[in-house]
């Protein structure tokens, strides 16, 4: 098959979280299956752009990938040279696959793609959630939805949900969807353990040895929760909770204060995001990994601790925390610093039944996350799809 994948964003822009690293792993993996697979994406990372050639094929771990610069109107990555190349090239592609919503070039894609009658797929990550639009520019994006993102949803081949969590938060809109298929994001299964000095570079410098360590991994962002994760410590003596993240939008300063009342500023700590082998380092060394999320549609972050064999605490907003459960990975919680508080202190006065957490979510991770696996799923997806296209 030929796959066209549209995001805003790519690597080396990490800033942007999960659905980076998830569209990246799914095109490698579709692209060792046999697929011809092209990434069309922006350069825009931050105020500034990744150092990219633009417009021309680059081979990104394996998979060809396409930049083009945003100019003007950045923050919904409007790029005009973008829209040229989908509308020239369309047609070579027996599919689009595109991830997000709310930004100009997957609708820019979707609307070439009704145009000249080729099947495209529309994968959320996340995006489509009542609460998150509600406490974030309600007016201007419920304007959106109904008069640019609605016909794209309703027209699309299909919708691509990484949870049920997802797709049920879905649901809540006014909107007729099509049939839609829940994929998990999948994760990079490593065969051999990092090397132990990744962790030891002055990161965890003047931190106790002996403490108990809660690891948050990700954007500091209001939905993440953190606002309950740090009352909650007041309740779990001696533990140190490290945060580890891009700060966007300055939420890191709400937080401190929030730790301040709570008399727990000593042990509350910031350090700035790390990659590769020295983040599979930090859930070696974490205790639990916590990601208390008001609204996750995913949670990448619990599939890496999971595969490092970390024992993980979530909300029962979080799209993986059936799989938590059902594996016994960790625990699922309510969301009030109370419920939390208990749940850590379970964990973590108890390392057996962490150990064995952490093992049941390592061999659940490996036999069914790993990205050949989910590969394989979303290329049975596709081809249903274009069988479907084809009778009509």
């Amino acid at each position: 098959m030929k796959i066209l994948h549209v995001v805003p964003t790519y690597i080396p822009a990490w800033r942007y979280g999960g659905t980076i690293q998830s569209v990246h792993g799914l095109c490698k993996a579709l692209t060792l299956r046999g697929h011809q697979v092209e990434v069309v994406t922006t350069s825009v990372d931050g105020a500034s752009d990744s150092q990219v050639i633009h417009q021309e094929i680059q081979r990104v771990d394996g998979v060809n990938v396409r930049y083009f610069q945003s100019k003007s109107l950045r923050r919904i990555y409007w790029a005009p040279t973008m829209e040229t190349f989908v509308r020239h090239q369309a047609k070579n592609f027996d599919l689009i696959h595109t991830h997000s919503i709310f930004l100009w070039p997957t609708w820019m894609a979707e609307r070439v793609a009704r145009q000249q009658g080729i099947p495209y797929i529309v994968s959320p990550r996340g995006m489509l959630v009542k609460e998150l639009v509600r406490r974030k520019n309600p007016l201007l994006k419920n304007l959106w939805i109904q008069w640019v993102e609605r016909k794209n949803l309703e027209q699309a081949s299909a919708i691509h949900w990484t949870s049920d969590i997802e797709k049920e938060e879905a649901a809540k809109f006014s909107i007729s969807l099509p049939q839609g298929f829940v994929i998990p994001n999948g994760a990079e299964i490593r065969s051999e353990d990092p090397p132990q000095d990744h962790f030891e570079e002055n990161l965890f410098k003047g931190l106790p040895a002996a403490s108990p360590l809660i690891l948050f991994l990700g954007r500091i962002h209001w939905k993440k929760g953190l606002d309950r994760l740090i009352p909650a410590l007041r309740h779990i003596p001696e533990a140190q909770l490290v945060i580890v993240g891009n700060d966007e939008e300055g939420y890191g300063t709400f937080l401190k204060k929030l730790a301040a009342e709570h008399h727990v500023e000593n042990r509350l700590h910031f350090f700035e995001p790390v990659y590769g082998a020295k983040k599979e380092a930090l859930y070696k060394r974490a205790t639990v990994f916590a990601l208390p999320s008001y609204s996750e549609n995913f949670g990448n972050t619990v599939l890496e601790a999971m595969s490092a064999g970390c024992p993980v605490l979530v909300t029962r907003e979080v799209g993986l925390s059936g799989t938590v459960a059902s594996c016994r990975a960790g625990l699922v919680s309510k969301g009030d610093p109370k419920a939390l508080a208990e749940a850590l202190n379970q964990i973590i006065s108890n390392p057996e039944l962490g150990r064995q957490m952490g093992e049941n979510g390592m061999r659940a991770a490996r036999e069914s996350f790993g990205w050949p696996a989910i590969a394989g799923r979303m290329e049975n997806a596709y081809q249903q799809i274009l069988e479907k296209a084809s009778q009509r």
